[in-house]
């Protein structure tokens, strides 16, 4: 059998946390406060109504739902058993319609190819020990012409103090061992890992958070956080 490119403690980490998902003053505080944005972004590139979307590490849902919520037609999928049922779960709190699976990207793309309109793979690649091979599946799964919509961490001095030291230690935002400075991409890398599967970046757009009016906005500023659109080439 194929080796999962998942790390056994990322999932348990997650899943440990899961019964936190859908509280906005959870842990989980600053992924429901950065979704909106997030739908936005992914809304006004592609518009969601009717299109078939896949979340990539789709965890509790927030995005899953949120993008189905918006008329999209979406799979989600996760190796971490606890977020799949808490998202299952709150299908039923919800009313909403999302096809949670417990499957890996890699495989899915062998079974699915070039079966979504567009793929979304959002603060997962950080977590994963080979992101190239997650870059390079949802290559695969997005239809010719297609989206691939990916964020994470840029590695960089400045990275390390505001998104490890300050949102771990100093500010509490995130739950200490969240992040990994050494697991985290630089745009650069990003890019080249997105070409050599075939779809080439249109955008790159930063997210910033002002401490002071507890707010994250997108911008130009790459330097911690930042998001990725690439188109698959036929």
């Amino acid at each position: 059998m194929t080796m999962l490119n998942a790390d056994p403690a990322e999932l348990e980490k997650f899943g440990d946390l899961a019964h936190h998902w859908w509280d906005p003053n959870s842990e989980f505080k600053p992924l429901h406060d950065i979704n909106p944005l997030r739908l936005d972004w992914i809304d006004q590139a592609i518009g969601l109504a009717g299109k078939r979307i896949l979340d990539v590490g789709c965890g509790g849902g927030l995005l899953s739902e949120g993008m189905a919520v918006r008329g999209a037609n979406v799979t989600g999928i996760d190796l971490s058993e606890k977020p799949l049922g808490v998202a299952k779960l709150h299908l039923l709190e919800s009313g909403q319609k999302v096809d949670y699976r417990k499957i890996s990207v890699e495989h899915l793309a062998d079974e699915m190819p070039g079966a979504f309109d567009a793929v979304t793979c959002l603060e997962m690649l950080e977590h994963v020990p080979n992101p190239s091979s997650v870059i390079a599946a949802c290559a695969r799964l997005v239809k010719p012409g297609g989206q691939v919509f990916l964020s994470t961490l840029n590695r960089n001095p400045k990275s390390y103090l505001f998104a490890v030291i300050g949102a771990e230690y100093i500010m509490n935002m995130l739950p200490r061992g969240t992040h990994d400075y050494a697991k985290f991409v630089k745009p650069s890398e990003l890019a080249r890992w997105a070409k050599l599967s075939g779809l080439e970046p249109d955008e790159v757009v930063g997210m910033s958070y002002n401490p002071l009016s507890k707010i994250y906005s997108l911008g130009s500023d790459t330097s911690v956080n930042y998001l990725m659109r690439a188109t698959r080439h036929v």
